[in-house]
């Protein structure tokens, strides 16, 4: 065994470089929220090669002070924090002190800075075995530019791991977009080898800030998002969700900022993932830009080097005002609040597999429609098909007024408009002050018998049954506590568990709605759920999978005629229930077609 001996500065740095440096993406990310932290409020960003060969960003912050130039390329130096107490209540960007000195010891650093509106500059350069920092003057105006050059010169096997200049450069306008978003105050300018490619203009108003978005996300999430904004008890939730029907095959489009810093947290992933479940098309993925500001002495952004994750105090209370505040949200998007709906294009590209579609089209069978006024009554939840059936009555037969008369002017149209014909008795056509509807009839009926029976079933209590032979489950003593910490949840859940020892359980009890499920699997899905969330809706998932069952084949079929008061009877009850735009399996249940896509169609005005 060598002896033990100190390491060089240089090799310490390029050690920490590992894990602040990864690419040049990192350096850019590092930097941008220097210049941010620096009160910055334009900032310009010059890459070369990817980045490989220079990265130049350019801020009017704050700028340097000459005396802490040194200090400035030292690890472990920074005027973010002075004590313990600071790091418990963060509110920078950065803070741990290492960026500048790793950056530095990977490739060729100079920084130049002024801190007043006049007057000489300074710059600084880390020369030697030692990183010792050389000062000299120069001309610079108010703020800082650091250039770093040749990035991994001095270590070729880091250089190696880098992907093409394409790849490389792309991951830097991704830090570049996620800063833009979560800074709207600050203009950002990026060019890559000489050629602008955003320039993302300060945003102040909402309508400057939807465009800065509609610029990172696209046009289209902004045509399909609905903006919200909720705060309670010391917490706010504000920014863009995009509606089901916008849903995206990857993750790609979720973009969640907590005090201004991007994040990825598993309690955040899961709430708003539970928010859309009742909606989403199965395997899609929610798209939102969302942003949580909460007390910076209740999260913990000092959990990893790249500062990329957090860790909540009290993570139950932060999920469940996420998920309750998305959850509302989503159920919140219905036809009378002007949302866009599905396009025509979102039908094909959200193809069911056979299996579902024949499920869904290939049954038959009556069953009546309900009118916009009947409600379900409420029972027990051994009288389940009761209600059921009391969600079904015959249509009224209340006379709508077509469009084309003179009494019905546009404010009086209702968002869906009035139904005209039924197509192949499937499709119901309707005409609404933009032109053509089409609405999936058993889709749409499907969703409100089925948010009806939701309804009806949280106005009574969750009737448990008792096990004939009671389960007994072998766990963790870690689970095993958290069944004790939770066991008011567990009851509530219709659950009756009891501990039988420091690693078993006792299941006496389950919810009666859910016999027949495998009661051990469903409880150590639960527990696990508690452990990693603090909540759990496997309980409500699974009950809500019975009744989107019982919605679907209680729901109008295909080749099913209805008569026009019935259609309308259907259209008015879609304007007024929540989610109503998509049905339980997360399909569209109806699209508009505007007069000028129309005139489109026929060349009209050509």
């Amino acid at each position: 065994m060598p002896r033990i001996q100190l390491l060089s500065t240089r090799l310490a740095n390029q050690i920490a470089a590992g894990e602040v440096v990864e690419r040049p993406a990192s350096v850019v990310k590092e930097l941008l929220e220097n210049s941010l932290d620096a009160g910055a409020g334009r900032i310009e960003i010059d890459v070369d090669a990817g980045g490989a060969k220079r990265i130049r960003i350019r801020d009017n912050g704050v700028g340097i002070d000459v005396d802490d130039l040194p200090l400035a390329l030292s690890r472990h130096a920074t005027s973010k924090i002075v004590e313990l107490a600071d790091l418990e209540a963060v509110a920078t960007l950065g803070f741990r002190g290492e960026a500048l000195a790793s950056i530095a010891s990977v490739s060729r650093l100079e920084i130049l800075t002024n801190t007043g509106d006049s007057g000489p500059g300074w710059r600084a350069r880390g020369e030697g075995r030692d990183m010792a920092v050389d000062v000299d003057q120069v001309q610079h105006p108010r703020g800082t530019t650091v250039e770093v050059r040749d990035l991994f010169f001095n270590t070729p096997a880091r250089r190696r791991f880098l992907r093409s200049e394409k790849t490389e450069f792309g991951r830097i306008e991704d830090v570049v977009r996620k800063l833009a978003l979560s800074h709207f105050e600050v203009s950002f300018v990026l060019r890559h080898n000489g050629k602008l490619v955003h320039d993302f203009r300060a945003a102040r108003s909402r309508v400057e800030q939807e465009r800065r978005v509609a610029m990172v996300c696209g046009a289209t999430f902004m045509e399909n998002a609905l903006y919200i904004e909720l705060e309670r008890s010391g917490m706010k939730l504000w920014g863009w969700i995009a509606q089901p029907t916008f849903s995206r095959s990857q993750a790609d489009l979720q973009y969640f900022f907590v005090n201004g810093r991007t994040i990825r947290d598993k309690v955040v992933v899961h709430a708003v993932r539970q928010a859309y479940q009742d909606v989403l098309y199965q395997g899609r993925h929610p798209a939102y830009v969302l942003f949580f500001d909460i007390d910076p002495t209740e999260v913990d952004v000092n959990v990893h080097p790249t500062k990329h994750e957090v860790r909540f105090r009290e993570s139950r209370q932060v999920h469940d005002f996420l998920f309750s505040a998305t959850h509302r949200a989503v159920a919140d998007m219905r036809p009378a609040d002007g949302m866009a709906p599905a396009r025509l294009t979102t039908v094909s590209q959200l193809q069911a597999p056979q299996p579902v579609q024949e499920s869904m089209r290939g049954l038959v069978g009556g069953g009546g429609y309900a009118s916009a006024g009947s409600r379900p009554t409420t029972g027990s939840a051994l009288g389940q098909m009761d209600v059921y059936r009391n969600l079904h009555q015959p249509a009224a037969t209340a006379s709508a007024p077509r469009i084309g008369d003179a009494r019905a002017d546009d404010e009086d149209i209702p968002p869906l408009g009035f139904a005209i014909a039924q197509l192949k008795g499937i499709y119901i056509l309707a005409e609404n002050a933009a032109g053509l509807v089409l609405v999936d009839m058993h889709a749409a009926h499907e969703r409100i018998t089925y948010e009806r029976l939701k309804a009806a079933f949280a106005e009574t209590r969750l009737a448990s049954q008792p096990l004939l032979v009671p389960e007994t489950l072998a766990v963790s003593e870690r689970e095993a506590d958290a069944v004790e910490e939770y066991q008011a949840l567990f009851s509530q859940l219709g659950f009756v568990l009891q501990r039988a020892g420091p690693e078993t359980l006792v299941v006496r009890e389950m919810p009666s709605l859910l016999r027949g499920s495998d009661v051990t699997q469903l409880v150590r899905d639960v527990i696990a759920d508690l452990i990693a969330q603090g909540a759990s809706q496997r309980i409500e998932a699974h009950q809500n999978e019975l009744l989107s069952t019982m919605a679907c084949h209680g729901s109008v079929r295909a080749n099913r005629r209805l008569t026009v008061p019935e259609m309308n009877a259907l259209l008015r009850d879609m304007e007024e229930t929540e989610r109503s735009g998509q049905c339980n399996h997360g399909r569209p249940t109806w699209v508009q077609m505007p007069l000028t896509e129309l005139d489109n169609l026929f060349l009209r005005g050509r």
